[in-house]
């Protein structure tokens, strides 16, 4: 017979608490944080804070705080995903994953509801003007009354000169014929080629300004054009298909978010850079060009 305190072996092994605990202990170590996923995704897509902002309309101190893992000036959960959502797009990383981790450590997702998004990337919608129709019949009206009043006055002094025009005309005589051959009439002339409206626009680029056309040919792009004083002439996605034009007295800065997916003419001529897909580009082009215009550091 024993004396003494003996531990059995299902006491001296770890309870099944303990081993969850370091299971998420291990894991949330492995894992990294919503903001520093985001912060490493956009230092290795080239872009800076401002850059980010410029193409999500998200405003620089939120973008900075998220990279903290600071949402509170997110203003509630439901703009923090959104917030999220919009940045892990610029950064071309899969938001889904994030969206779950912000879930899962703020209480879980809210039940959907059939009202409209409430987010929207802080983007500002113009508003659509309606049409003036008050304005337009108006200026109908007084085209009416004008027309009258012209037909009116104008009566007496076109049944004077009718005679006139009702006499024969003088027949005009025929071309002569050179060489066995009838001449050609004039409405029998050829007409000129008439050039491609791409190339004839492109060709039409003034001399004195900087004219940059971009395309979306492969798929859609982010696209941010500013002019030489720093004014933002565009700040959107062009869909593929889509095209726009911008002109400057001095120079165009661009910033390409998928640069692969987009077709470049710049002064009249298509700038041939291999660029791949997914690839972000920041490029500035003068009245020089195409012989500067090289990639600069994000």
């Amino acid at each position: 017979m024993s004396i003494g305190n003996s531990n059995s072996p299902e006491e001296e092994r770890p309870s099944t608490d303990d081993r969850s605990e370091d299971r998420l202990i291990e894991r949330s170590v492995e894992e990294p944080s919503i903001g520093s996923a985001l912060k490493k995704a956009r230092i290795a897509a080239g872009l800076t804070v401002d850059d980010v902002s410029s193409l999500t309309r998200v405003r620089i101190p939120i973008v900075h705080a998220i990279e903290e893992d600071d949402f509170t000036r997110c203003g509630g959960d439901v703009y923090a995903r959104g917030h999220i959502r919009t940045l892990a797009r610029a950064v071309h990383l899969d938001p889904a994953p994030l969206v779950d981790s912000y879930d899962a450590a703020h209480g879980g997702r809210p039940a959907p509801t059939p009202a409209a998004p409430m987010f929207e990337a802080e983007r500002i919608r113009p508003e659509r003007q309606r049409p003036n129709w008050t304005a337009a019949m108006v200026a109908a009206i007084v085209a009416v009354i004008g027309f009258v009043g012209f037909t009116a006055f104008s009566g007496g002094d076109e049944k004077e000169k009718r005679p006139v025009a009702e006499g024969s005309a003088s027949p005009k005589p025929a071309p002569k014929q050179t060489g066995g051959k009838p001449a050609a009439l004039p409405s029998q002339a050829p007409s000129a080629a008439q050039p491609d409206p791409s190339d004839s626009a492109i060709a039409a680029a003034p001399k004195d300004l900087v004219t940059v056309v971009l395309t979306a040919d492969t798929g859609e792009s982010w696209i941010s054009a500013k002019d030489s004083t720093g004014r933002l002439l565009f700040d959107g996605t062009l869909v593929r298909g889509e095209s726009k034009t911008f002109t400057d007295k001095e120079s165009v800065d661009l910033v390409l978010g998928d640069a692969g997916a987009v077709k470049l003419f710049v002064n009249g001529k298509e700038i041939k850079d291999d660029f791949q897909r997914g690839q972000v580009e920041r490029l500035t082009y003068t009245k020089e060009d195409p012989s500067q215009g090289q990639p600069q550091a994000g």
